[in-house]
């Protein structure tokens, strides 16, 4: 049975792990390795980092931290961070990190897109499409943890990355980020209208329902969740959990028309 990548996204900032809320008002809930160390125990699908402070900051990536991560990794890691350049993809997958995620780079550098697919291979390339909706209700790209927005929308962003060699859309929410109130689907669906390679919805999942309907909506579909993994309870507790692989079979169930416990 093909089942939805589902991966926790941990947030780095200023060192530590924090959780934000429509990117902004990072609230601090602990440390990355340590998180790491947890989730391989849950055995996660795959796990997303992204360090918020170093493209913002003009900063490279942080490589001792990196080095960090894939040493303790037992699943997949996209690391994502102040690439923007093919040397640093090709660094950081030397270092054992299997997706390089990246996001202003994109707008400021489109043909860094092709020229690090020629270099590590489209597999390890995400574009990220960081949107919010506009006064129209259009899903628009912002870059810069939200406050440059960039003036084009989700779906020509998608396709023109697609068309260069990225090999996945990380498609965030920012409206979304930290809500627990549910996927964006329309968001999903623009980017899934404008291109065939594999999508990653992140922002706003609250349960595990809320990925069961992504699923049940789109099928094979990545699922990235940060509130959901990191806090417990309507007084958002810090408690890292993960759905067990009974739980999760019953979400790939959902995408092929099965159902889900409530």
């Amino acid at each position: 049975m093909l089942r939805p990548r589902i991966s926790p996204c941990l947030l780095v900032h200023k060192g530590g792990l924090v959780k934000t809320r429509g990117f902004g008002e990072p609230k601090y809930v602990g440390d990355p390795i340590n998180a790491v160390r947890i989730f391989n125990e849950k055995e996660v699908d795959e796990i997303v980092v992204l360090d918020i402070d170093a493209s913002v900051q003009r900063r490279p990536p942080d490589y001792g931290l990196i080095k960090s991560l894939a040493a303790e990794c037992r699943m997949p890691l996209c690391y994502g961070g102040g690439v923007k350049s093919p040397e640093q993809f090709e660094r950081i997958v030397g270092l054992g990190v299997e997706k390089v995620a990246i996001s202003s780079a994109c707008i400021d550098d489109p043909e860094l897109v092709s020229r690090a697919k020629d270099s590590v291979g489209s597999q390890s390339v995400v574009a990220v499409a960081d949107v919010r909706c506009d006064s129209r209700g259009e899903h628009m790209l912002f870059v810069d943890n939200g406050r440059r927005a960039t003036g084009r929308s989700v779906a020509e962003f998608a396709a023109s990355m697609a068309a260069l060699g990225a090999g996945e859309i990380l498609a965030n929410s920012i409206d979304r980020d930290g809500t627990m109130s549910g996927y964006d689907m329309e968001l999903v669906r623009k980017v899934r209208d404008a291109v065939d390679i594999p999508i990653t919805a992140l922002g706003g999942a609250g349960s595990l329902n809320d990925i069961g309907e992504l699923v049940g909506r789109f099928g094979t579909i990545g699922a990235s969740a940060g509130s959901l993994f990191v806090f417990k309870g309507v007084y958002r507790a810090v408690l890292i959990n993960y759905p067990r692989r009974t739980d999760r079979d019953l979400v790939a169930q959902r995408g092929m028309g099965g159902g889900l416990r409530p």
